[in-house]
């Protein structure tokens, strides 16, 4: 059977080089009880081909193994819309007509997949089609983690890093999957932030590391007689959050960035105020790369190509990316899943920032 070289190639290329990949997730909730997840999507090696599908009722798919599409076969119940990378079948995140949201996020290093056997391939799928699965099959929390347990779940390749999975539903009920040991293990996530490695129990024991940080000012500190120490400017009671890159410190700063927003009053304000949060994480092209071992993509204006909102109870889901920030948006209440055909199409059409050019009189 074929090989999925081009895929396997990226992914292997992740593996060898961890800063390839960064995601960081939040949620938000409004006063209207409007739930809306977030996230960016980050990739420094090379352009995702990343398109936005439309899966309509009645879509089967069979899924992906390492020796060829010929895994399980699963139809969809459930209509949804989600952003593809490489492949249409590689649904990275996306929200279904239930209110049901899944995402897979890069997990190098500590995730551990069951070893491939061909002969279980009628319960077999790659890891980057999970997402389509449990978006186009469920429309809970609960259904997932009751089904999970029937797939194996493997990495396309061997060399491949491997993922983790942010699953909510319209409840206000979200957890975290992983597998580790070749076996699933769920997390309830209530402080609704992800990123990547290492795993999500450790990443929310070492905020216990930023007890201190507050927002706000430090209060003066007088030290001596005529010595007192005050604030530089706004915002020193979060002086020592990290502001590196890495996975861990990205979890600190999404996680006090978030529980120090104002709440909105609509879910509609609340998806403005998740994309101005997430341009602090926002991953400018050079800083993933060391030049002298390996050049900078001059393709990529940044390695964040793509950042997503989703309001779980107005059924939207809203985007924008690297090469265009206007803020794009579907109406899932609109769009007939039970007549449309399946729908790929670029995530911009002209890759090209657009720029307003004001005319002074």
């Amino acid at each position: 059977m074929k090989r999925w070289t081009v895929l396997a190639a990226l992914l292997l290329s992740a593996a060898v080089s961890y800063h390839a990949d960064a995601c960081t997730g939040i949620t938000l909730v409004s006063k209207d009880t409007s739930r809306v997840l977030a996230r960016t999507c980050e990739w420094g090696g090379s352009w995702l081909q990343s398109r936005y599908v439309v899966v309509p009722r009645g879509y089967t798919q069979n899924a992906i193994t390492p020796t060829g599409k010929n895994g399980i076969t699963f139809t969809s119940e459930y209509g949804y819309l989600g952003i593809s990378v490489m492949q249409d079948e590689f649904v990275t995140e996306g929200l279904n007509e239930a209110g049901l949201s899944a995402g897979l996020f890069f997990f190098p290093g500590y995730g551990r997949y069951e070893e491939y056997d061909e002969s279980e391939n009628s319960s077999t799928m790659v890891d980057v089609q999970l997402v389509a699965w449990m978006l186009g099959s469920f429309s809970t929390v609960d259904e997932v983690m009751e089904s999970v347990g029937q797939l194996h779940i493997v990495a396309l390749s061997p060399e491949a890093g491997t993922a983790h999975w942010r699953i909510a539903d319209k409840s206000g009920r979200q957890v975290v999957l992983e597998i580790t040991d070749g076996k699933p293990h769920f997390y309830e996530n209530v402080l609704g932030v992800l990123t990547n490695s290492p795993g999500f129990e450790w990443q929310m024991t070492n905020l216990n590391n930023y007890v201190n940080l507050y927002p706000g000012n430090a209060s003066p500190n007088k030290l001596a007689e005529g010595v007192t120490l005050s604030s530089f400017g706004a915002g020193t009671g979060f002086r020592g959050i990290p502001g590196d890159v890495t996975p861990p410190s990205r979890f600190v700063r999404a996680a006090f960035y978030q529980s120090t927003a104002p709440q909105y009053e609509t879910g509609f304000e609340t998806v403005k105020e998740s994309f101005q949060i997430l341009n602090n994480f926002d991953i400018p092209i050079g800083v993933e790369h060391n030049v002298a071992s390996a050049p900078v993509p001059d393709n990529l204006p940044s390695a964040t190509q793509w950042t997503t909102s989703a309001d779980l109870k107005s059924l939207r889901f809203y985007y924008r990316t690297a090469w265009n920030s206007t803020i794009r948006c579907f109406d899932l209440k609109s769009i007939r899943f039970d007549k449309v055909n399946f729908i790929s199409k670029p995530l911009d059409e002209v890759m090209d920032q657009p720029v307003e050019f004001v005319k002074v009189r």
